[in-house]
């Protein structure tokens, strides 16, 4: 019904810049947040950056001033410029988005299957 898939990644050098999107697809009658969360081996995942319906936005902490999400609404897309790359960086980052589809009644979160960004020192 839904699918949910990010694309832009790939290996960078320390202080170069990437830009994921992420595209949302399917029967569906809206959608609240979109968000871009991160994972390395061994430890969970985190957020990275969320942005409302609205175009409120939220940040870590770690990429504040570096990185910048933004959406289309028209396009049921949301991209994340990501400047001044650091090799803590590294991680797959993954797409999240909360929708509802048509015939539905309630939101859902789903989730991309993630795209790898590699920093290099």
């Amino acid at each position: 019904q839904v699918q949910v898939v990010e694309s832009g990644g790939g290996l960078v050098q320390t202080g170069g810049s990437l830009r994921l999107s992420c595209a949302a697809s399917g029967s569906i009658f809206g959608i609240n947040d979109m968000g871009w969360y991160r994972q390395t081996p061994g430890k969970e995942r985190e957020m990275v950056a969320r942005i409302t319906l609205a175009g409120c936005t939220y940040y870590a902490d770690s990429v504040k001033g570096r990185f910048t999400i933004s959406r289309d609404n028209a396009k049921n897309t949301t991209y994340l410029q990501m400047n001044n790359l650091k090799p803590e960086d590294t991680a797959v980052y993954y797409c999240n988005a909360d929708v509802r589809y048509i015939g539905g009644i309630y939101y859902s979160y789903y989730w991309g299957q993630g795209t790898q960004v590699t920093v290099s020192s």
